[in-house]
């Protein structure tokens, strides 16, 4: 096996490019890396992430063009994020208004403390208090 494989990035449709990219810089402290549009194929790809895409790994956001939502499906699970005070970046969130799906506490049978909040077009993404 070639063991010089990385996991690059994933990709999530959204309804509102600037609502998203919105929500991942300001509630999530992502930066928005590079931006490439596409008006001969009709849609817009954002890219962000915590540090540069050649050593790790980004999210990027599609717009198709006129296209504002999307069917979630039963497949697609969540995106994970590390934090430093789940508790403290819950009140955070709540206060702007971001909306928190399961409050800040340990997951069942262990000790881990996790939350999940939902970004502007449903996706869910679990909070996960890092030492």
């Amino acid at each position: 096996m070639d063991h010089s494989f990385r996991y690059l990035h994933t990709m999530l449709r959204v309804g509102d490019l600037d609502r998203s990219v919105a929500f991942y810089t300001t509630h999530l402290g992502m930066k928005e890396l590079r931006r490439n549009d596409v008006p001969d194929g009709k849609y817009t790809l954002v890219f962000l992430g915590y540090g540069d895409e050649k050593s790790e790994t980004v999210l990027e956001l599609t717009y198709n063009y006129g296209v504002s939502s999307y069917e979630m499906g039963g497949a697609f699970g969540h995106l994970a994020i590390g934090v430093p005070d789940i508790y403290g970046v819950c009140e955070t969130m709540r206060a702007a208004g971001v909306k928190i799906t399961r409050e800040p506490g340990p997951v069942k049978f262990g000790t881990t403390l996790i939350a999940f909040i939902e970004d502007p077009d449903g996706y869910k993404i679990e909070l996960i208090q890092r030492k």
